[in-house]
């Protein structure tokens, strides 16, 4: 299925799209992670597109084909105050799906900015509750090569597969063109360096404040489902469990042979929980 390339307006960015089906279906938006970018959720929009939704795959700003900050503003309530905007110009009232980053700044947008902003809310292996190990390790890989980036896409490919050493590697580099520019005979990733001091440098952001997040995510009155990857180092199990018993509405499932990367990983598994969650959701 051939996406539809859709601009949106950000909090003062321009936000890259894609669409995948019929829009006149109810809408879910798909978040990715710190890094990565809108292509990452390709198996995932597919599968449900074709089960009735119209899905919509984002860049983050300073992300893939969005646009870059000016003034380097890359705090959790810059990509909240992103959602928001995105969300006031949809037809209709959207599921959002959350990873990581993603998944936070939906909590930020909905418990604080807009409680009626989704239908129902998808966090893809994260809770506010976050593990400092696997934060820091996801840090030391995003910021190895950010200046110096990489001679080849294959020395890039080496770099992905030392970070998941769980999973398979690609028989083609060819799809890491989709997260890295070339730049000077060099490949660097596709993200404006200023959003690390955001996410893991000294710049003021809501993503490390774990009491707002929390509190924020027991005011939500929708649906929400937490699916965890099985080897996370980023989030605990006993984190994600004590996440629903706090939290109203919230449920939890487990996806074997996953780790933070749940929906690059295990992608059937890990769609099919979203499928169920979302046909439930009425």
């Amino acid at each position: 299925m051939s996406p539809t390339p859709v601009t949106l307006q950000g909090a003062g960015v321009t936000i890259a799209a894609d669409r995948r089906g019929d829009p006149a279906d109810p809408s879910v938006l798909l978040l990715h992670g710190g890094g990565q970018t809108r292509h990452s959720w390709v198996g995932t929009a597919e599968t449900l597109a074709g089960h009735g939704w119209c899905t919509y795959s984002l860049d983050a700003r300073g992300h893939g084909d969005s646009g870059w900050s000016e003034r380097g503003r890359y705090s959790l309530g810059d990509f909240a105050a992103d959602l928001v905007s995105v969300v006031d110009q949809l037809p209709d009232t959207p599921a959002i799906v959350g990873a990581s980053l993603g998944g936070l700044a939906s909590i930020l947008a909905i418990g604080r900015d807009r409680p009626r902003l989704a239908r129902g809310l998808v966090l893809v292996d994260i809770v506010p509750a976050m593990e400092k190990e696997g934060t820091d390790r996801i840090g030391a890989f995003m910021t190895a090569n950010m200046n110096s980036g990489f001679a080849s896409l294959e020395e890039a490919a080496l770099a992905v597969a030392a970070y998941n050493p769980h999973r398979s590697r690609p028989p083609s580099t060819e799809g890491l063109r989709k997260n890295l520019r070339e730049r000077d005979g060099r490949w660097f990733w596709h993200w404006d360096p200023e959003f690390i001091r955001g996410a893991f440098g000294d710049m003021p952001s809501e993503v490390r404040d774990t009491a707002l997040l929390m509190e924020c995510a027991k005011t939500i009155e929708v649906p929400i489902l937490v699916v965890r990857g099985r080897m996370s180092d980023v989030i605990t199990e006993q984190a994600a469990r004590d996440f629903v018993t706090t939290v109203p509405n919230a449920s939890f499932s487990d996806v074997a042979e996953a780790a933070h990367m749940v929906a690059g990983d295990r992608n059937d598994a890990f769609t099919r929980e979203v499928s169920e969650f979302l046909d439930g959701l009425g």
